[in-house]
């Protein structure tokens, strides 16, 4: 099964070890940004907290408890040193010139009325501010500190502090742009090492699988990956030591059924004669006798039939099975074998003129003649065969109109001494006749399949051969 095409393993490494890295430096670094933007801005706040009380402490004791906006300008004057902006607000009174009053949040104002100091950032224009609220108090021997309704107000830019984080922040980045690119290569590395034997491991079994059995692999270290390579080789080995036996085993077989038609084709050929007399005495023996004699006639021809049939099968799988190619009319090679064989008058042949080929007549007469004897003995007429041309093909159809093929027949069909006994009448044949006319076809770098036709009932026979078949080289096909 083709797989589906993805990400490869070394991209998913990198990726998260990418992705890891992106992840530990954004914590890291965010925590240190968040903790460094509050101690900045914490120490700013309380330095200028400090600053604006040691200033108002200067104005004690107060001169006028009830200060107008000449009174109130001083003290705004005062508490402003160093700072953006002040306002001293006593009531409806303020001082002449300074912060507008509607840029103190109203929260800050209200803290501060209530006798607390407070501060609050703000963004005017897009610029940060810090904006400081404080009272003024009264002390009074022996009384309790009250307020003296005076509110006082600066506004300190926060800009200077603003570009550190910045700088922080960027420099935060930066740390990060550094750690992702020495993870990914950090990654890199580590895949290299990883997915090599992993390659080696599929190119080996690669290699495997396309009949190479002594591929192996290189075997380093002691890890996992050395545990896999050493199992992975062997396994090969016994493979290889198991198909070496059964390759050794599979030819000593056809050896064995070679040499055994080859050694019987002599004494059949004896046989052959005595049934030939035995076939023309039959009639004039007594009727036990002659009954015998056409038996062991009909045996002796069947026993011959399956010698020539296992030397044939031997010869493809030995491999000496060659072409003798001709250029051929197919149409009157088709009508040849159905008139020698008496079936032009009961077989349906739709044979256009004109279509030739490079073909070996002898193999695929033998083709033909075995499908239209297997359509003629077990299916029921009409029996038919088309021939027709494609661009760099031609097709035979062998049709007969009988029940077909039982679809768990049909994929063991062209199997060696396979009988469809279930789907068909027993046949006297070896079995090995549809085997043969596929050999045949894949000799001539063709095939022949089989389809049950339908709804009209009968199985088809498919021969596809090319036009041109190859050309002979002398060499085995």
């Amino acid at each position: 099964m083709t797989p589906r095409p993805g990400l490869g393993l070394r991209a998913r490494l990198m990726a998260a070890f990418a992705l890891l890295c992106v992840v530990t430096a954004a914590a890291v670094a965010g925590g240190i940004y968040v903790q460094a933007r509050t101690a900045i801005l914490e120490r700013t706040q309380d330095a200028a907290a400090y600053a604006m009380t040691d200033r108002l402490e200067t104005l004690y004791p107060l001169r006028d408890l009830e200060p107008g906006p000449a009174e109130l300008g001083e003290i705004a004057g005062t508490v402003k040193d160093g700072n953006l902006a002040a306002v001293a607000l006593y009531g409806q009174a303020r001082s002449p010139s300074g912060l507008d009053v509607e840029l103190i949040p109203g929260g800050l104002r209200d803290l501060v009325a209530g006798g607390d100091i407070g501060w609050q950032r703000v963004l005017w224009q897009g610029r940060p501010y810090l904006v400081i609220g404080a009272p003024m108090l009264i002390v009074e021997p022996g009384r309790a500190t009250r307020t003296s309704g005076i509110e006082v107000y600066v506004v300190r830019s926060l800009q200077p502090e603003q570009d550190s984080i910045d700088e922080l922040a960027m420099a935060a980045w930066l740390a990060g742009g550094a750690a992702l690119a020495f993870a990914v290569a950090l990654a890199w590395l580590a895949t290299r090492g990883v997915l090599r034997p992993v390659r080696e491991l599929g190119r080996a079994a690669r290699l495997l699988g396309q009949g190479e059995l002594r591929a192996r692999i290189e075997v380093r270290g002691s890890d996992e990956l050395a545990d896999v390579a050493h199992t992975f080789n062997d396994t090969a080995a016994e493979l290889e030591r198991h198909v070496e036996q059964l390759r050794g085993m599979e030819a000593d077989a056809r050896r064995f059924v070679a040499d055994v038609s080859h050694e019987l084709r002599t004494p059949l050929a004896a046989l052959a004669a005595v049934a030939d007399v035995l076939d023309e005495e039959a009639a004039r023996l007594p009727e036990p006798a002659g009954r015998a004699a056409k038996l062991v006639s009909q045996e002796t021809l069947n026993l011959t039939g399956l010698v020539n049939d296992l030397i044939e099968i031997s010869r493809f799988d030995s491999g000496v099975a060659v072409l003798a190619l001709n250029e051929v009319d197919v149409g009157e090679l088709v009508r040849a074998t159905l008139r020698v064989r008496g079936w032009s008058g009961t077989v349906d042949a739709d044979l256009p003129a004109g279509v030739t080929a490079r073909l070996d007549p002898r193999r695929v007469d033998v083709v033909l003649a075995n499908l239209v004897g297997n359509a003629l003995r077990h299916g029921e007429p009409p029996v038919s065969v088309r021939l027709r041309a494609e661009p760099g093909w031609i097709v035979l159809e062998v049709r007969d109109h009988g029940p077909g093929l039982d679809e768990a027949v049909l994929p063991h069909v062209f199997d060696r001494f396979y009988k469809a006994s279930a789907a068909r009448a027993r046949s006297e044949g070896s079995g090995l006749g549809l085997a043969i006319a596929r050999e045949n076809a894949l000799l001539h770098g063709g095939d022949l399949t089989v389809a049950n036709a339908g709804p009209d009932g009968g199985a088809v026979f498919t021969l596809r051969l090319p036009r041109p078949a190859p050309e002979p080289d002398g060499e085995p096909a």
